[in-house]
């Protein structure tokens, strides 16, 4: 875990420190933004929410948001906390502390990362390997499953209780970036035991978030599967498949059903990758990556402009459908 300071002047190599640096600028915060990534999933929001609570118990004054979409997801809005949300136009311009939590480069926070630049004190918490390290102080484990693992090692550190309410808001981090629980590592179990162990309910929030969708989204389903490709020669012969979702077939839906379907088409037996194209608005497209075990997919992110982790990235692309493709099969290879 790595906190290194970010300036405008020469930078000394990263050191590694314990978590106390973190813990002493939120403790001395006399008022803290957290702000979470746009088109927010469960770890960004959970982590935000968990530290919010953490430390409104504290008095300390805190707002958490994210710049869009315009409203929280459904599958959210049940967190503890959600109270502390404000809408992006309600961020107070300056704050003593701005907190970033699952967010690996400025440019993902979208027209919130403003909020940087008047801020007394800048804190990254992360865990994507390929963040860039854009706060004044960076908080990055990239050997964490969730940025709510990260939090949780941090309360631990703060002397923050885990209550039911932050177990909660934890839970629907780790459980949604570990797929539940396909992507695990030694730990991950334990630490998912030490959050229900609080009282919650997690087969309802994994159930509120993984596995509950309105009616709408079957027909996007089917419009959007049909679409699918397979490209047997890609990354390098281990194949990939590709789908698309249409600015049109967006509608009524909300982001997690949209962002739900990587999850189906990355079951191709044939394809090491997969890939799902999502028009945002007309020639704008978010880049969705997956893959089993052989394709570092951040690095192909990274090369177009994005980021992420090893098995599951993004990135933005603009300009045709055709030309977005070409471009992500040359650099998968």
């Amino acid at each position: 875990m790595t906190v290194t300071p970010q300036t405008s002047q020469p930078q000394e190599p990263s050191r590694d420190i314990d978590l106390a640096t973190a813990v002493t600028l939120l403790s001395d915060a006399t008022s803290v933004t957290v702000l979470c990534h746009v088109q927010p999933d469960a770890d960004t929001i959970g982590s935000g929410l968990a530290l919010a609570l953490a430390l409104d118990r504290r008095g300390t004054p805190v707002q958490v948001s994210f710049a869009q979409p315009a409203v929280l997801p459904e599958s959210m809005r049940t967190l503890p906390g959600v109270s502390l949300l404000v809408p992006p136009d309600e961020v107070a311009e300056v704050a003593d502390l701005v907190v970033t939590v699952d967010c690996g480069s400025r440019g993902r926070l979208g027209r919130l990362g403003d909020r940087l630049d008047a801020a007394r004190v800048t804190l990254v918490i992360d865990h994507h390997r390929s963040n860039t390290r854009y706060g004044h102080h960076n908080l990055i484990d990239d050997s964490a499953e969730a940025t709510a693992a990260v939090l949780t090692r941090l309360f631990d550190r703060w002397g923050v209780e885990i209550d039911r309410d932050i177990a909660h808001c934890l839970f629907a981090g780790l459980v949604t970036d570990t797929g539940s629980f396909r992507w695990v590592q030694p730990g991950t179990h334990a630490l998912a035991e030490r959050l229900i162990d609080t009282g919650i309910d997690s087969a309802g929030i994994t159930r509120r978030l993984l596995d509950t969708h309105p009616f709408g989204w079957l027909p996007m389903l089917s419009t959007v599967l049909g679409s699918a490709q397979l490209v047997p020669d890609a990354a390098g012969g281990r194949g990939l498949v590709y789908a698309l979702i249409r600015y049109q077939d967006t509608a009524g839906l909300g982001a997690e059903e949209i962002e739900s379907v990587i999850d189906i088409v990355r079951t191709t037996a044939e394809a090491e990758v997969a890939s799902v194209l999502k028009e945002n608005e007309p020639g704008v497209w978010s880049v969705s990556l997956r893959s089993k075990s052989a394709i570092d997919v951040s690095d192909v992110a990274a090369r177009l402009g994005g980021g992420g982790h090893r098995f599951a990235s993004g990135y933005t692309a603009e300009g045709e459908a055709d030309d977005v493709i070409t471009d992500l099969l040359a650099t998968v290879g």
